[in-house]
């Protein structure tokens, strides 16, 4: 794999996961957690950022599985971004028939989560990703009915919005590092 690349393994109790990523790739996937759902919603993910993405997962229950890839795939963005000069912000609407979510994005190793989720496992997972990647994540649902519709929504909004935030830049765009001297 060339490109900003990132390969994770995660084994635990209850899971066995592998990640392999490509945040410069062009979105091709290939998923096989044992969920059918998930493995669509992590798909999802991979075609609406662009990011290659190979997982393999198994695990004992629903549960563990999918906070275990959230974390996993998470941890597998952070390596593969590394401390490339990134936009690192980006906001996305996406509609799904009755859905219209926002997602709003700062890659800026401060990981906080504020995730409108009527699924608490796809809630969690957002969660666990975030956290392990060191991503502020703002996911509003602003309209919506049907559950499936709001959680896909939000994965094709995470996935445009990453794509955004992860673009090279030439500098990097926060002050934090530089001191500012004033005149007594």
């Amino acid at each position: 794999m060339k490109g900003r690349t990132s390969k994770i393994e995660r084994r635990t109790k209850e899971t066995k996961i592998s990640v392999n990523m490509n945040i410069d790739g062009t979105g091709s996937y290939d998923v096989d957690c044992g969920n059918v759902f998930l493995d669509h919603m992590i798909e999802t993910l991979s075609r609406y950022s662009n990011i290659d993405i190979s997982v393999k997962a198994e695990g004992n229950e629903e549960h563990h599985l999918i906070e275990d890839v959230g974390i996993t795939l998470g941890t597998a963005l952070k390596n593969a971004a590394g401390d490339n000069a990134i936009e690192r912000m980006a906001t996305k609407t996406v509609v799904m028939d009755d859905a219209m979510i926002t997602v709003s994005l700062d890659i800026v190793d401060r990981p906080y989560a504020e995730i409108d989720c009527p699924d608490p496992l796809y809630h969690h997972f957002f969660r666990s990703f975030a956290m392990s990647a060191g991503i502020t994540l703002h996911i509003l649902a602003i309209r919506g009915f049907d559950d499936h519709h709001i959680v896909e929504g939000s994965f094709k909004a995470f996935g445009r919005a990453l794509k955004e935030a992860l673009k090279k830049r030439d500098s990097e765009l926060s002050t934090k590092d530089k001191a500012i001297t004033k005149g007594v």
